[in-house]
């Protein structure tokens, strides 16, 4: 297998090779605001924004996740996907020696921006990949984590990613999701997300629609789900187990 178009650990530096891949066109266009111009990156590293824009619930949703994945945390991770805020340093103080963590991005300035957030460390490596096409292995991590990410793909994206997701997990490995959910129907904030998804998340709405299980791939039909909900089932956290005769 070829090594991944960008790919370094944390004891060096970032690398990009020139084949690496081209960011998606609905990146570009829907979220060049939020995660692809340099200048989005420099406004939304701010802890207490990215609390402010989850009402204050950042913190109880990144610590249920970790808690998800362990007290201690062993063997291979992957995190799809770089996260605005500490969840990743967080994850970071959980892990053992040995144990590895690799973080994939399709932007190589979220890349950067994360490796900046994060000392030297040999454990981890920061990947460029696309989180519907994954250039690894079947069944070599422990468990995956999607932090809110779900919310920003268009269907097709969503499908392969979870389809992803999965193939990269070993049997009685974890899946774990935190992302949007459809709120209570008196619930205060309501209209305002309504508003928000339509003018800035065209794609955040699919999860008001359909459950997240709606989106798996035809072999994971039957797969053990935990769902829990927050804030009033605006958000919501899947742990799902692979089974180990998958």
């Amino acid at each position: 297998m070829s090594p991944p178009p960008f790919e370094a650990s944390l004891a060096g530096g970032l690398f990009p090779r020139p084949d690496a891949a081209p960011i998606p066109r609905y990146l570009e266009q829907v979220y060049w605001w939020a995660y692809v111009h340099p200048h989005a990156v420099r406004l939304f590293e701010r802890e207490w924004l990215v609390n402010a824009i989850l009402f204050g619930n950042y913190g109880r949703l990144r610590d249920a996740a970790l808690a998800e994945l362990g007290t201690t945390i062993e063997g291979r991770t992957l995190q799809v996907a770089c996260v605005y805020g500490n969840l990743t340093r967080r994850l970071r103080e959980r892990m053992t020696s040995d144990a590895r963590l690799d973080v994939v991005d399709i932007l190589p300035v979220q890349l950067r921006n994360l490796a900046s957030k994060l000392p030297r460390d040999e454990r981890i490596a920061l990947l460029h990949s696309d989180a519907s096409s994954l250039a690894c292995a079947d069944a070599c991590y422990d468990q995956v984590l999607l932090f809110f990410l779900l919310h920003e793909m268009p269907e097709a994206v969503r499908r392969a990613t979870l389809g992803e997701a999965l193939r990269v997990l070993e049997p009685d490995g974890r899946l774990v999701i935190v992302d949007y959910h459809r709120p209570h129907r008196w619930h205060p904030l309501k209209p305002l997300m309504h508003l928000v998804f339509r003018q800035l998340e065209p794609y955040a709405a699919d999860l008001w629609r359909h459950e997240i299980a709606h989106y798996l791939p035809a072999d994971a039909a039957g797969m053990p789900i935990v769902k829990r909900s927050f804030f009033g089932g605006l958000y919501q956290m899947l742990v799902l187990t692979k089974p180990a005769q998958a």
